[in-house]
């Protein structure tokens, strides 16, 4: 079997496994990775960019050698390798738990329960709930559904048609460094340099392609567009900016604005600033914008390693 059809049919069997079963209650081998990282992080840090770069290497490096590594035990049996990629696309993406930890919120400031909101926000993002009222929780999660999108779902496929399992994982071991040691703490700032920067190369055309899926999915094509042209390049985030102005263009609503990360402010950009403020029932059309780009962002990475594919033989 030829591999762009060992990745399509194994990245649709792993999305739609992922869309049945979510996360695995224990054992999910991002926190066993994460859990890795860690122990790797006690023993090189040092305040200081070379071993943070060190760091990286050895994590991001030994992730994509296990992909390698179990792709070449299997690559024999094409329904072997089949299975290989849909295990490890269930175990990278993670479409479902951002959809439910989304409706969970989107649940609980329905009910008038903005404390119950508050309490699971940090599931979704870093933020301080206790600086949002309903509202801005409400964009928080909006916020957060159109990042994730890109770095849970469409970055790790993207990197699967470019590199196959390796590819997979590679994508969620850089994606993964960066929030354990890529933000701008005083533990951090040199020594996780590296990882922000390798996230963002990475995270760059799957954030692109994010966004084009969020413009023709979305309920306003040129708005997205137009947001995403006008506000993108303001947001701190190479990544998150366009993912999120074209989200907001395409539900027609407002992002951005001021924010708090433990305890420090913020005072972002506004997206799509012809939008109107975002409402509790955006969470739900942000949900099911974020699953159609998903499976979009499938058949559009299959093809097109099915079209180089081709171009080859």
């Amino acid at each position: 079997m030829r591999a762009d059809r060992v990745f399509a049919y194994g990245a649709a069997a792993g999305l739609l496994g992922d869309l049945l079963l979510g996360d695995p209650r224990r054992g999910h081998p991002v926190a066993v990775f994460g859990r890795a990282a860690h122990a790797v992080e006690r023993r090189l840090w040092r305040d200081d960019r070379g071993r943070g770069a060190l760091h990286t290497a050895v994590c991001a490096g030994g992730a994509v050698a296990v992909g390698a590594l179990a792709s070449r035990a299997v690559r024999r049996s094409p329904a072997a390798s089949v299975a290989l990629t849909a295990v490890a696309t269930w175990s990278v993406v993670g479409g479902t738990s951002l959809a439910r930890e989304a409706r969970t919120v989107g649940r609980a400031l329905r009910a008038g329960d903005v404390e119950a909101a508050r309490a699971r926000l940090p599931h979704l993002c870093g933020r301080d709930p206790q600086a949002l009222d309903a509202d801005g929780i409400a964009r928080a999660v909006v916020e957060s559904v159109a990042e994730n999108t890109s770095d849970a779902v469409v970055g790790a496929l993207v990197w699967g048609a470019v590199g196959s399992v390796p590819g997979l994982l590679g994508f969620r071991a850089v994606n993964t460094l960066d929030a354990m040691v890529g933000h701008k703490s005083p533990r951090y700032r040199r020594f996780g340099w590296a990882s922000a920067r390798l996230d963002d190369v990475a995270g760059w055309p799957g954030a692109r392609l994010t966004a084009v899926l969020a413009a023709a999915a979305g309920g306003d094509p040129r708005g997205a567009l137009r947001a995403w042209r006008a506000d993108a390049a303001q947001h701190p985030s190479p990544n998150a900016g366009p993912v999120e102005a074209s989200f907001a263009g395409a539900l027609g609503v407002r992002l951005g604005g001021t924010l708090s990360y433990g305890g420090r402010i913020e005072h972002r950009p506004v997206l799509n600033g012809e939008g109107r403020a975002v409402e509790v029932g955006d969470i739900e059309r942000a949900v099911r914008l974020s699953r159609r780009v998903s499976w979009l962002a499938l058949a559009v990475s299959a093809a097109a390693r099915s079209a180089v594919a081709g171009r080859r033989s």
